[in-house]
């Protein structure tokens, strides 16, 4: 097939921004990276144009301070690139949301000008697949006015429901950047710590949902010696393809998919990305359906992990701003806790650390509580206290479904870090949650 006419250079593509423009990009490595990488250089012909986006891991000049009377961003989820633009003082706001929600409510809200992502190279059949995120992108791609697509030979061919024949593209920008990679940190003792706890409440034969960072690659590390695990989760990671390799993950007792890796986007290494390409054992499907409550409780013992930065003696989870400050979205937590507490044998998990080491006024670091009388002045609650369920640290389990306030103080005292115990009751009785 020829789509000679279809192909355009990244300045062609450039030139097709207007003043007062509204663009979507893809989520993560999904991102259009060439064209995020250059938006800049037509600042001095826009003005007011709004990119949205979702975990952004490349790195763009158009977000800094001098731009911000011809860009400003709206994102679903904050990475450090837009911590960092912020500082900095540019024009970035959040679009509270969740996570399978984002896409079909903004567009209840604006259609987008342009939808510019990545995605790979066309087949032999005149498909592209939108590679490392189906979140929203196919939504965005079906009701923009405008399609430029970033094809690039380094993306994986996913499979699932995000291919696209080449028809339904307006523009095509040949590139050939590698694949943005979220390298894991070394796993410290909390974080093996909390791993354990978590591994011994996934019996064998379970579905999992594990979140981003630290704490859930500890996890996944845990659950190396579990047999026939099912996954169903937002995201897919480099350390749940280490348990697919390793004959963990089999599915064979899921309920709905069986046998198949189910999610709706990937970021991790390349090791990664050369797992998910082609691979008929992985389903990347719309994130609107696979983060819905609903589908998620199709799957029996069905287990959701997720982080979060506070939690009160309530189960208020903060696990998105630090006070009023935006830190990084609510992704899916809500959906996939709601979703596992409804699957029969199923529980969800909230998992944080006891202390972290925070800042003061002075400029000194002090190691400060993650278990606090009450969130931070200003905090968003990412999952309420109606909807917690568990809640771990490194010094054991709090279960707190179906408990009272009192029990509730009591449980999640017990796993504070000792220091600070005697305290949080003081606060506890103080603020008038215990009497």
């Amino acid at each position: 097939m020829d789509y000679t006419s279809k192909f355009i250079s990244l300045e062609q593509a450039l030139s097709m921004v207007k003043s007062n423009d509204y663009i979507v990009t893809g989520l993560g490595a999904a991102e259009a990276g060439a064209f995020m990488g250059a938006l800049h250089t037509i600042a001095p012909r826009v003005r007011n144009v709004t990119l949205t986006d979702c975990l952004p891991l490349h790195p763009a000049e158009f977000r800094g301070a001098r731009y911000r009377d011809s860009f400003r961003v709206d994102s679903w989820f904050y990475s450090g690139v837009e911590r960092q633009a912020r500082k900095e003082g540019g024009s970035v706001s959040f679009i509270p949301n969740h996570l399978r929600q984002a896409g079909v409510r903004w567009l209840a809200h604006r259609i987008p000008n342009l939808y510019v992502g990545a995605a790979t190279m066309p087949d032999k059949h005149g498909y592209v697949s939108l590679s490392c995120s189906n979140i929203y992108e196919k939504r965005m791609l079906e009701a923009a006015d405008l399609v430029i697509l970033e094809v690039n030979p380094n993306m994986p061919f996913t499979l699932g429901d995000l291919q696209v024949p080449v028809s339904d593209v307006d523009y095509m920008v040949r590139v050939d950047y590698p694949v943005p990679e979220l390298i894991s940190p070394p796993l410290g003792d909390r974080d093996r710590a909390i791993g354990k706890f978590i591994a011994d409440m996934v019996p064998d034969a379970s579905c999992i949902q594990l979140g981003i960072g630290s704490i859930p690659n500890a996890v996944a590390e845990a659950l190396k010696t579990k047999n026939d695990l099912g996954l169903h989760t937002e995201m897919l990671t480099t350390g749940m393809m280490e348990l697919a390799r390793l004959g963990v993950l089999t599915g064979k007792y899921k309920q709905a998919e069986r046998g198949k890796l189910v999610a709706a986007f990937a970021v991790g290494t390349r090791e990664l990305y050369d797992f998910i390409d082609l691979n008929p054992g992985v389903a990347m499907m719309d994130g609107n359906w696979v983060n819905d409550p609903y589908v998620i409780s199709r799957n029996d013992n069905q287990v959701s992990i997720n982080t979060a930065l506070e939690v009160d003696l309530t189960g208020q989870c903060a696990s998105e701003s630090l006070g009023s400050r935006q830190f990084s979205g609510t992704g899916g937590q809500a959906e996939t806790a709601m979703g596992a507490q409804r699957s029969r044998g199923g529980k969800s998990i909230i998992a944080l650390y006891s202390t972290a080491m925070v800042k003061g006024p002075d400029g000194v670091r002090r190691e400060v509580s993650k278990i606090v009388p009450q969130l931070m002045a200003g905090a968003a609650v990412s999952l309420s206290r109606n909807d917690v369920d568990r809640v771990v640290t490194e010094y054991g389990v709090a279960e707190l479904r179906g408990t009272s306030l009192r029990e509730r103080v009591d449980q999640l005292v017990a796993i504070a870090h000792p220091r600070f115990r005697d305290e949080l009751r003081i606060q506890a009785r103080a603020c008038g949650i215990i009497d």
